[in-house]
């Protein structure tokens, strides 16, 4: 009961941080579309509704649509959530290094000084450090008791390390459904960024009735900046994807293989 009263203001403020990163990166993006990328100084004539300068990239950008701020936005939400899963999953790797922790709590437990283990893991801390303490303590528990059998004390010992680890991958995982989600989005919108271009570029040709190349050029480069940043959100939310959840089937691995170790050592204690 104490875990969870002291869990649930965490799990609030996160639920917290989630709604309002999009709100937030959404005004970000639009103040620096309108008032950054959208300067009267990057544009011919210093009016925005010109072609921009030669070379500027900012009014190329501004350029691009409506759809740019929300490309932006996406962009944001990826670069927060990037950054909020590298202190999260760090923060759960702990203080030290998890093999060399691991090692530590086997030989201490080969020994049978389960303090030591249990002094190692508040050493290390970390979800890793969370789960092999929990079942550290059920081992404790089990040695002392004497009303159930062996193998209902293996089995008691291997399902905490299961509800242990129950309560800390939901953690390590969230925030994980917007990177693989905008992973897929970014690009579409992207797309459909470009599409809108396209259609407003060949439409103003077309009222203008004389073929313009340079103008046509200009129109299709400012579409297809929404391409460019689709694309480009959508690559690093697919590489960090990626890497966060071979981060995550790491650390899985090391709470099941010290989870089999303490119930190995614990059989093997009480043949």
């Amino acid at each position: 009961m104490t875990q969870v009263s002291k869990s649930t203001p965490v799990k609030q403020e996160s639920n917290l941080f989630s709604i309002l990163v999009i709100p937030v990166c959404l005004v970000v993006s639009y103040v620096i579309y309108k008032y950054v990328f959208g300067a009267s100084g990057n544009f011919i004539g210093e009016n925005p509704e010109n072609n921009p300068k030669v070379g500027n990239y900012f009014g190329v950008i501004y350029k691009g649509g409506i759809v740019v701020p929300f490309l932006m936005t996406q962009f944001l939400i990826v670069i927060v959530f990037v950054i909020e899963r590298l202190l999260t999953i760090g923060k759960a790797k702990g203080s030290g290094n998890v093999d060399e922790f691991i090692k530590t709590v086997k030989h201490a437990l080969d020994a049978g000084d389960v303090s030591k283990a249990l002094a190692a893991c508040d050493k290390q801390k970390g979800s890793v450090a969370n789960v092999v303490k929990a079942t550290l303590k059920k081992y404790q528990e089990m040695e002392t008791d004497t009303t159930l059998a062996k193998d209902q004390k293996i089995l008691a010992i291997q399902k905490e390390v299961e509800e242990a680890t129950s309560l800390e991958l939901p953690m390590l995982e969230k925030n994980l459904v917007f990177l693989a989600t905008l992973a897929s989005v970014a690009t579409l919108v992207g797309l459909l960024g470009t599409v809108l271009g396209m259609i407003k570029a060949f439409a103003a040709l077309a009222i203008a009735g004389n073929p313009d190349a340079t103008a046509l050029a200009t129109g299709i480069s400012e579409a297809l900046i929404n391409t460019a940043l689709g694309i480009g959100t959508s690559a690093v939310a697919i590489v960090m994807y990626n890497y966060f959840t071979t981060k995550i089937d790491s650390l899985t691995y090391r709470i099941d293989e010290a989870g089999v170790s303490i119930a190995h050592t614990f059989a093997a204690k009480h043949r």
